[in-house]
């Protein structure tokens, strides 16, 4: 009897910590594209034409972009980053890929040629040097903080064999905080300090370090981290902030700020479950100063940019 062909396994579930839903990814986008550096964006760029200098003016460069979500980062970077391109846009969330496949349609390069996409429906476990084998750039965004150091190693390791340059951005590296605005929407009840900001903060960053189903999560250690795997194995790196300032008064920017707090507010009862009033109670307080537009909430991130 002839055996059927067998069918290759789908990428396993992920955790639900690791899967992002669409409206967040669409809350957050002008906050990501405000807040990246331009400077390393340029250095990219500076890269890349180098890159194409050395290969052949037809030869096209090959990007690959890891947790592309529904596509932010590519629509981002594209318009900004010489051509020709082809991107391969990798995540574990086939429809969120289905999002990215439609946001990149008719996407046009820094010299207005077309940009080509492809995308992959793959664990970002079974990330490797094979997937990357002729990147010319791999990139990232928002995804350090969901890998451990076992990962990074795979991943610097890989670029490392390869030849190719990182552009990863918007890693958080654990800080936030709440800045009095004098041009507050209530000028007689400016945002206050809070006692309980620092509680919450190391509640949240202690909540970061869990297993996303890539490893025991490095949080806002990972920029650092990666950056460190990358120097040791002689490539130049550079980072800079990259943070989010979001203006409470401004209705769009307030909203983001309020879906930050309610995560907050469930990772730090997750971690800390005996403190779930004193949590609730922060909240309440934060959200407020959301609600009457008071002050701005600056999130921290590290962008970093690494090249042979």
């Amino acid at each position: 009897m002839t055996a059927r062909p067998q069918t290759p396994a789908p990428p396993p579930q992920p955790k639900p910590d690791a899967c992002f839903d669409a409206d967040w990814l669409a809350l957050r986008r002008a906050a990501d594209s405000a807040a990246r550096s331009p400077a390393l964006e340029a250095r990219a760029a500076d890269w890349l034409r180098r890159r194409r200098a050395a290969a052949g003016a037809d030869a096209p460069l090959r990007l690959v972009d890891l947790g592309s979500g529904s596509g932010a980062n590519p629509c981002h970077l594209a318009p900004r980053l010489p051509g020709p391109q082809h991107w391969t846009l990798i995540d574990h969330d086939a429809g969120l890929l289905d999002r990215a496949r439609v946001a990149c349609t008719g996407l046009r390069d820094a010299e207005g040629g077309a940009v080509r996409t492809e995308t992959r429906h793959l664990d970002l476990g079974a990330v490797d040097a094979r997937t990357l084998a002729d990147a010319d750039l791999v990139c990232a965004s928002a995804l350090l903080d969901l890998v451990d150091a076992t990962w990074l190693d795979r991943l610097a390791e890989a670029c490392s064999a390869s030849g190719s340059a990182l552009l990863i951005t918007l890693s958080v590296d654990g800080t936030w905080r709440f800045l009095p605005d004098s041009a507050s929407a209530e000028a007689s009840a400016p945002c206050a300090p809070d006692a309980d900001d620092d509680f919450v903060r190391a509640a949240f960053n202690a909540h970061q370090r869990r297993d996303k189903g890539l490893g025991a999560a490095l949080g806002p250690d990972a920029a650092p981290a990666l950056a460190a795997q990358l120097r040791s194995r002689g490539l130049q790196v550079e980072l800079a902030p990259s943070p989010w300032r979001l203006a409470l008064a401004a209705p769009a920017q307030a909203e983001l700020a309020r879906a930050l707090i309610d995560g907050w507010r469930d990772a730090a009862c997750a971690q800390q479950a005996q403190a779930r009033a004193r949590i609730a109670a922060w909240h309440g307080r934060r959200s407020a100063d959301c609600r009457h537009g008071r002050g701005t909430l600056e999130l921290g991130h590290i962008d970093l940019f690494a090249a042979p």
